[in-house]
């Protein structure tokens, strides 16, 4: 099992970082939810010619949230690892052609009526969209380890930025862990310098008002804003309302312990305590 992987971050992460990361000895992600069947081919073969054999994953929205054609780009390029948020997706397909299928869970319930190789436990600390589809509780990552063990290894998401935070983790029986925000703060993300000072400036909230599902995200006025105002719109339209406001910047917890790094550094000491 991988035990560092890179977390997906849609529209904000460049295929770069998932080279960097799978060069480095961790498992790389395309983040490719919002993208075009186009651009996700695209992506998916720089990215393999890039790494040759080295492992690296594509990640998509359940349906309807990513585009039915990004699955069949997925199924025609086989890339090693596919990733999933949001609802189960049926693996059968994935499988005949010999990809791994990690799907995400953020409670013990939603953990057990996942099909998958690996359970992605995404803990309340984390950055960026969750995965809930059987109701939308925060559980602390500390308590979903233990609660998603069985016998389908756990991948341990949220909160996750040094060796120590790693340690824990598989103290707790994680067979890995997933880390988002830490590398949001390498360059080969591309993130935007006013994304990362945001997430150092202000607290983190999780609310459906930016895009109609929820997710953690620095609490900005813009977001104080949309927080006050009426219901949001559903997924989708409610993006493209709250972009007329101003930008919003999706992290996790522990943004403020990230540092500006190299992503292959960045993996190095997230691999130490191996």
């Amino acid at each position: 099992m991988y035990r560092v992987v890179q977390a997906p971050m849609a529209g904000v992460q460049s295929a770069e970082l998932a080279v960097a990361v799978s060069r480095a000895g961790a498992l790389g992600s395309i983040a490719g939810a919002i993208l075009s069947p186009d651009e996700l081919r695209e992506q998916i073969r720089s990215v393999r010619a890039a790494l040759g054999d080295l492992p690296f994953a594509v990640n998509l929205f359940s349906p309807p949230y990513s585009d039915f054609g990004l699955y069949e780009v997925v199924l025609d390029e086989r890339p090693p690892v596919f990733s999933y948020t949001f609802a189960p997706v049926d693996p059968v397909l994935f499988r005949e052609r010999g990809i791994t299928v990690l799907g995400t869970a953020t409670t013990a319930e939603e953990a057990r009526a996942l099909d998958v190789d690996a359970v992605v436990a995404q803990g309340a600390e984390a950055g960026g969209h969750r995965g809930s589809f059987l109701g939308d509780e925060l559980v602390p990552l500390a308590e979903l380890i233990p609660a998603c063990a069985g016998d389908t290894p756990v991948i341990a998401a949220g909160g996750i930025t040094t060796r120590e935070d790693v340690r824990a983790a598989l103290d707790l029986g994680a067979a890995g862990v997933q880390v988002g925000t830490a590398f949001l703060f390498t360059p080969e993300c591309g993130a935007r310098p006013e994304h990362l000072e945001a997430l150092r400036a202000y607290d983190t909230v999780v609310t459906d008002a930016y895009t109609g599902r929820a997710a953690r995200m620095a609490r900005t006025p813009v977001i104080d804003e949309l927080m006050a105002g009426p219901p949001p719109l559903p997924y989708g339209q409610q993006r493209a309302a709250s972009a007329q406001l101003g930008p919003l910047y999706m992290g996790g917890t522990a943004a403020s312990r990230a540092r500006e790094m190299p992503a292959a550094e960045l993996v190095r000491e997230l691999l130490s305590p191996y």
